[in-house]
Formats: structure tokens, C-alpha cells, sequence
């Protein structure tokens, strides 16, 4: 008998947790209670063969500076890194901005920092990018009409789903399983590569994604297309457990604040490190800065509780996101 799809999601979710919890981490600690490893998780759609060269050499430069053995993890799967979070299997994270809020709300994660890119913007964009020459334009999308297949991101991804719900889909009461022929969940590199090779007609990725693939698969990215770019989203973040040893919690947050940064040989060593990975520097950020993420959350919570006709939680759901709205000062 066939699992229903949900089911067996969640069976791999719990089978790729417990993967993590058997290369340890968390549960070794020194005498006075700090861990005595780290396990640094990366959110990757590549995996480890590519990203792992490139994360690598940031890792053994923390490791000397806090004196604690770092070893990574790579995953390209949101939920799965944030329950590893949440069982302590790993404690310090890098994290988009929407694996980020649920890392804090469910995960007892806090932000130490946040990524700046090789042009100075701690921002990027969602995009919707079509296959070149295709001809597919903005307004055919949104004429829905069950005309297209699609590729959106994983449910956690904030420019594969949340940003484009937000900014593209909610505003015009367009609900994708209703809009297009097909709808397929993945991340962002395959849904570029099913848009390239003409499986998918369309989908949500970044501008991240974007630069990665023109970097390393330019024949890929030469077959695609931008039709929508988002406002500016945030960048990702890095998260510690709240209960870290705080010593070793300051040690890790002077780390990134200061890697790459001042003069000298090893400082420009440090930046060329950051160059692979897409970045110029880290500043300092604390989880305010995912307030626009928490926006756009309420403002899809508020359509999925009018469209269920729920007027308690669409009410509760509208109070929040005049709040956040409230709180929006300065856009990242």
C-alpha cells in the first residue's frame, strides 16, 4: 500500500534527523558545559560535493578562533535542519529568513548575525524566470487558466514561496493549484533546471540562485529568464541555540562579526573566503531583523483564514500584520 504524500514526508523528515543526531555534536560537552564539537548546519540545494568546498574553509578559521572543533552539515531540506536545531543536534546555523523565524519560534534559536553580499546589500529578491525565447511573459502567468506547469519552492522557502505568495499571488487572490496546469514543489536549483530543459514553463527562485548559476553552470543559466523580481527580502542569517555556553556564544558571534575585516594577509585570506561564498562581510543583526519576514507570514496566514472563512484567526492574523507594519522603519 502507498503512503499518502504526507506520511511519507514525514518519515523521511525523522529519518534525516536521526542521521544527523548519529554523527553527534550536541551531546558531547567539556566539563564546564560547553560542547566540546559544534555541527554547523548549511542550507543547500547543491549538496555537500560543491557547497562543501566553499563553507569549508570558514569553518576550520571558527574552529581555531573559538577553540571548539566545528564540522559541518549540509541539507537541503528547511523543516529537517530546523528540527535538528531543535533537538540540539546542531547549534550553530546558517538559515534563509523564513527557516530563520521558525528556527527562533520553534527551535529556541537566536540571530548573531546577517550576511552582506560582494555589492553591499544584506537584501535579494525573489524572481519567477521563465525559459528563454519562451516568450511566456508576466501577464500570461497571471491570466492563470490551468495554461502552465510550475515550480514553486519548498513550503519553509522564503523567495520560493512565501515572498511570491505575498507580493505576486495573495495580492490578486491567485491560488497556484488553481492557476496552473502543474504545480511542483522543489528547491531552487532544480526548478532552474527544469525551467532550462523545458519540464517546468515556469517558477519562483532568487537572485542568489541566479548568481550561483551563472557562476557554475552558465550554459544553464544562458536558458533563463527573469519575468518578476520581489522587494528586497532578507538576507540569511546566522543563528545559535539560545542556550549555548554564553562564553563560547560570544566567541562565535566575534567570529563572524569580525571575519574578512582590517588589513593585512590574513584579513584579505578571510575575504576571499567570502568572495566564494557570495559575500563581503557580516553584520550584526538580532531577530528584528526577520520583521519583514514575520509580515509576510501574517499577510499569508490572513488569506489562508479568510479563504477557510475563519473570522477569529483572520482577525488575529490582521492585528499582527498591523503591528509589524507598525514596527517597519527602515526596509532591509
Amino acid at each position: 500500500m502507498t503512503l499518502p504524500l504526507f506520511t511519507r514526508r514525514l518519515a523521511l523528515a525523522a529519518a534525516l534527523v536521526l542521521g544527523v543526531a548519529s554523527c553527534g555534536g550536541g551531546d558531547d560537552t567539556k566539563a564546564g558545559g560547553a560542547p566540546s564539537e559544534i555541527t554547523f548546519s548549511i542550507l543547500s540545494a547543491e549538496g555537500q560535493a560543491s557547497a562543501g568546498p566553499l563553507w569549508q574553509p570558514l569553518l576550520d578559521d571558527m574552529s581555531k578562533a573559538i577553540g571548539v572543533p566545528v564540522k559541518p552539515y549540509f541539507g537541503s531540506n528547511y523543516t529537517v535542519l530546523v528540527e535538528a536545531m531543535r533537538g540540539n543536534q546542531t547549534q550553530v546555523a546558517w538559515f534563509s529568513a523564513k527557516p530563520a523565524v521558525e528556527a527562533i519560534d520553534r527551535a529556541d534559536a537566536e540571530v548573531i548575525a546577517r550576511t552582506v553580499n560582494k555589492e553591499g546589500l544584506d537584501s535579494y529578491r525573489s524572481t519567477l524566470i521563465v525559459r528563454s525565447g519562451s516568450g511566456i511573459t508576466l501577464e500570461q502567468v497571471l491570466a492563470c487558466g490551468k495554461r502552465y506547469d510550475f515550480g514553486i519552492g519548498d513550503a519553509q522557502s522564503t523567495s520560493g514561496t512565501l515572498a511570491p505568495m505575498a507580493f505576486l499571488f495573495n495580492p490578486r487572490n491567485i491560488v497556484p493549484a488553481e492557476c496552473f496546469k502543474t504545480v511542483r514543489s522543489a528547491n531552487h536549483q532544480s526548478n532552474a533546471f527544469s525551467v532550462a530543459s523545458g519540464v517546468l514553463d515556469v517558477a519562483t527562485s532568487n537572485t542568489v540562485n541566479t548568481v550561483f548559476m551563472t557562476k557554475q553552470n552558465p550554459q544553464v543559466a544562458a536558458q533563463i529568464q527573469e519575468i518578476w523580481q520581489s522587494p528586497p527580502i532578507p538576507e540569511s542569517g546566522i543563528l545559535v541555540r539560545e542556550d549555548l555556553d554564553p562564553a563560547l556564544k560570544e566567541k562565535i558571534r566575534s567570529f563572524f562579526l569580525t571575519y574578512g575585516q582590517g588589513d593585512g594577509v590574513e584579513a584579505q585570506r578571510q575575504r576571499q573566503v567570502l568572495a566564494g561564498l557570495e559575500y563581503s562581510r557580516f553584520n550584526a543583526a538580532d531577530d528584528g531583523y526577520l520583521n519583514p519576514i514575520r509580515e509576510m507570514i501574517a499577510d499569508q496566514q490572513l488569506n489562508e483564514a479568510r479563504a477557510k472563512g475563519d473570522a477569529a484567526a483572520a482577525a488575529t492574523a490582521e492585528r499582527e500584520l498591523q503591528r509589524l507594519r507598525s514596527l517597519r522603519e527602515v526596509q532591509p
